[in-house]
């Protein structure tokens, strides 16, 4: 394994991540979330972004994982469940959201893989082109 393949998969994760991270900005801000009865309308900060950047380069070192190669959309839409699936059964609960976030809607869970599945596509995308 290079670094070269190391730091891809970082940035991808990080590159997905900044993509995700704005995107949920835009539908809180926008009043999405809040239609779909989900408390999450996050403001546009540096205290906000930055840990989703870093956990977001984190994550993408999954992309090290030669699973479904040549496959980028399959690839990113899989490896988005990993952090989907610890968001929802440990980060959610642990914060007092209750199990899969419900505690901020009931459509919580789909907004959460909605925006881990544009985080895995993008970033498998990303690290593709490195």
């Amino acid at each position: 394994m290079t670094v070269r393949k190391i730091s891809a998969a970082y940035a991808g994760g990080t590159v997905g991540a900044l993509v995700g991270s704005l995107l949920l900005w835009l539908l809180g801000s926008a009043g999405v979330t809040a239609m779909m009865g989900v408390a999450i309308h996050p403001r546009l900060t540096a205290a906000w972004l930055y840990p989703r950047l870093v956990w977001g380069g984190l994550w993408g070192l999954l992309f090290l994982v030669p699973l479904l190669r040549g496959r980028p959309v399959a690839r990113g839409l899989v490896f988005g469940l990993a952090p989907s699936a610890a968001m929802l059964a440990v980060v959610f609960p642990g914060t007092g959201k209750g199990v899969l976030g419900v505690g901020l809607g009931a459509l919580t869970p789909l907004l959460v893989l909605a925006m881990n599945a544009v985080w895995g596509v993008t970033a498998s995308l990303w690290e593709r082109s490195g």
